[in-house]
């Protein structure tokens, strides 16, 4: 059982009619001391897969923690900001991607591991997890952690789990432990040029 806490879809709402699980994905912080089964786990990547990518390259390599030992290694590279509260998460993935294909450079590699990222995130939400994808990690670390070739970049680390209560937190990130709002679709949708708002969306 979720929480009881704010619903995301009590303090988000949709301009245009559009799918309950895209308002209902956010990024929680407090996880639930609970293991993900790993047909759940493994569903989410199996959603990924199907992302979207340039010449269907499909760039995105995940490595995955759930081990005592594998999950230490992960957070000797997490930053302590996020190593806070994501040392609790009972599965983390750092996404990468591939830069070089045989033809050569792949522009979109960073593009097409977002997709996949997205893809992850929504089948989460679908599958009554939550996610949380962070930034801040020690790129270089991880990359000797894990052992990455040199043309695989790390993008991101993402904690994967059940959603705990937000007083599981430290104080400073319970005040923060609900979804953020949006821009509206003016201003970043325009037609015919960058910055010519659309008149119905005015």
């Amino acid at each position: 059982m979720q929480p009881s806490q704010t619903k995301p879809e009590t303090l988000r709402q949709p301009a245009y009619d559009i799918d309950p699980v895209f308002i209902q994905r956010w990024s929680p912080r407090s996880f639930a001391n609970k293991d993900v089964p790993e047909e759940t786990l493994f569903s989410l990547f199996e959603a990924a897969r199907w992302a979207p990518s340039a010449n269907n390259m499909q760039p995105w390599r995940f490595i995955v923690a759930r081990t005592k030992e594998d999950l230490e290694t992960f957070h000797s590279f997490i930053l302590p900001g996020n190593l806070a509260w994501c040392q609790n998460a009972p599965a983390l993935a750092v996404l990468a991607s591939a830069t070089t294909t045989e033809r050569g450079d792949n522009r979109a590699h960073a593009f097409d591991a977002g997709t996949a990222w997205g893809y992850l995130a929504l089948e989460a939400t679908r599958q009554g997890l939550v996610t949380h994808a962070m930034g801040g990690f020690d790129r270089e670390k991880a990359r000797a952690a894990l052992g990455l070739p040199d043309d695989v970049e790390p993008q991101i680390v993402i904690a994967i789990g059940y959603r705990g209560e937000k007083e599981a937190l430290p104080e400073n990130l319970q005040e923060r432990e609900q979804p953020n709002g949006r821009r509206p679709l003016n201003e970043t949708v325009f037609e015919g040029g960058f910055g010519k708002v659309i008149d119905a969306l005015k």
